[in-house]
């Protein structure tokens, strides 16, 4: 899961930074003289800071307008400034926001030295060990770790826990009458990697998923909101998270001694993989990063099939050649639907860098050390040099190609891209799969469902509403 920066918590320059580009006297060079906001940083004197235009009205101000309408405050200020602008709102303070595909390679490919995460408060709800708190070589030792088991063959062995979750929440659909579709796939979700993640059964299976949808919710809130961390029992916000936190470890320390060599879950391989030096993960590295994986890859998941149901439902020549081709065993048109329901409705709006160096040059604009830099996820996969009719829900757009690594974000970029993208992409493969074979969704003429902010993602505001008609199955029609 990428930060929401705005929240949270995730184009003509193409030269990489480098440790020269980034000393004072590279910062002199005539690019510099480039328009922008202009001043000299108090913290590295020698360094003269450019940023791109933005309001001037006050911070207040700006994140009022941000929490009431981001995307169309957004929207409103590149029309103005263009695809690069710096903005002052609580929490990220004076920030500077790129949408330019070259910005955001350079700003990608940066080393973690120079430019790395910003952990607003998301490190403080999901634990120190999270991807979200750590950083440099922490950060690289522990996601080399985590990478093998979220790719390749393992993946196709998840295959079948998410069809048959899959297929059990289905079974309880409505036919003939509207119904949200969200919380139907946060259980699938939820489910899925719970089993596949976790490696829960029985008990504890039973006791996560009781515990878990209370917890992510307030922790959403959490990440968000400025709240300070005071512990009054369940009277406090924190006091409540932290007596979840408690009832969650107690759940995860009985996993971890049950975990047997013989098992394929994530849990299981975390316990058998070892560092550089022969150690393993601790106890409570294991239990921060698999609070992590379900963080960011339940509701955001959930999110999207439920997104997925709201844009099929209303382009149904795209609805009836899904259903042609999930009937003839095929997959193409159903991946390159979700990398454009991922475009058209990105779950997470933002992502964030911090300049960790005394200056960063990122393109045109000369970055101190402490800057807050956000890449708008939202803002490039509307753009129209990037893709033609953006507002346009256009499958074919990416038939038979992958979309370039730096204009279509939904799961970040570098080495903060998601960890468990190509597991979220097999999820909604999978799922969509199951509901175009086992029934006919119907379509609408209706309006599309309003983005509706739940924290951490948007989603859908009336929560993906589907009509269904089981379908007989192939070999009895």
């Amino acid at each position: 899961m990428s930060t929401v920066a705005r929240k949270a918590t995730a184009g003509n320059a193409t030269a990489r930074n480098t440790a020269a580009g980034n000393t004072a006297a590279g910062n002199t060079a005539a690019g510099n003289t480039a328009a922008g906001n202009t001043t000299t940083s108090s913290t590295t004197p020698a360094i003269t800071v450019i940023r791109p235009d933005g309001p001037s009205t006050p911070r207040f101000i700006q994140g009022g307008l941000a929490l009431a309408a981001p995307l169309w405050t957004i929207r409103r200020l590149r029309e103005r400034y263009g695809p690069a602008f710096t903005v002052n709102a609580p929490v990220v303070g004076k920030a500077v926001v790129i949408s330019d595909p070259a910005e955001v390679k350079q700003l990608f490919t940066t080393s973690p030295e120079i430019a790395d995460n910003v952990d607003f408060n998301l490190g403080r709800v999901l634990g120190p060990n999270s991807f979200f708190a750590l950083s440099g070589e922490a950060h690289k030792r522990q996601r080399k770790l985590l990478v093998p088991p979220f790719h390749g063959r393992r993946l196709r062995t998840y295959e079948a826990i998410v069809a048959e979750e899959a297929v059990r929440e289905m079974a309880t659909w409505p036919e003939g009458r509207e119904f949200a579709t969200q919380d139907s796939m946060m259980r699938i979700t939820l489910n899925a990697i719970l089993r596949a993640v976790f490696g829960a059964d029985g008990p504890e299976l039973a006791a996560l998923r009781e515990l878990l949808p209370a917890m992510v919710k307030l922790g959403s809130r959490l990440a968000v909101l400025p709240i300070p961390r005071t512990d009054l029992g369940r009277w406090s916000p924190w006091g409540r998270w932290l007596a979840y936190r408690r009832e969650y470890d107690a759940i995860v320390d009985r996993l971890i001694a049950s975990a047997g060599p013989d098992r394929g879950d994530v849990l299981a391989l975390m316990l058998q993989s070892r560092y550089e030096d022969g150690t393993g993960m601790s106890r409570d590295e294991i239990a921060d990063q698999l609070l992590t994986l379900l963080g960011a890859g339940h509701e955001t998941t959930a999110t999207t099939l439920a997104w997925a149901v709201e844009r099929l439902r209303r382009h149904p020549a795209v609805l009836r050649r899904l259903a042609d081709e999930a009937d003839a065993g095929g997959s193409d048109l159903r991946e390159a639907a979700i990398l454009e329901v991922q475009r058209t409705r990105p779950v997470i709006d933002m992502t964030a860098r911090q300049v960790r160096a005394p200056s960063l040059r990122l393109g045109r604009w000369t970055l101190p050390q402490g800057q807050v830099v956000l890449v708008s996820i939202y803002l490039i996969h509307n753009d129209a040099t990037l893709f033609p009719d953006p507002g346009r829900f256009d499958p074919d757009r990416f038939a038979g190609a992958r979309p370039d690594t730096y204009q279509w974000i939904p799961f970040g970029g570098g080495t903060r891209r998601c960890i468990g993208a190509a597991f979220a992409h097999m999820e909604m493969n999978v799922v969509l799969r199951t509901l175009l074979r086992d029934f006919t969704l119907e379509a609408t003429a209706a309006r599309g469902e309003r983005w509706h902010s739940r924290g951490i993602t948007y989603c859908p505001a009336k929560g993906g509403r589907a009509v269904v008609r089981r379908r007989i199955p192939r070999e009895e029609r």
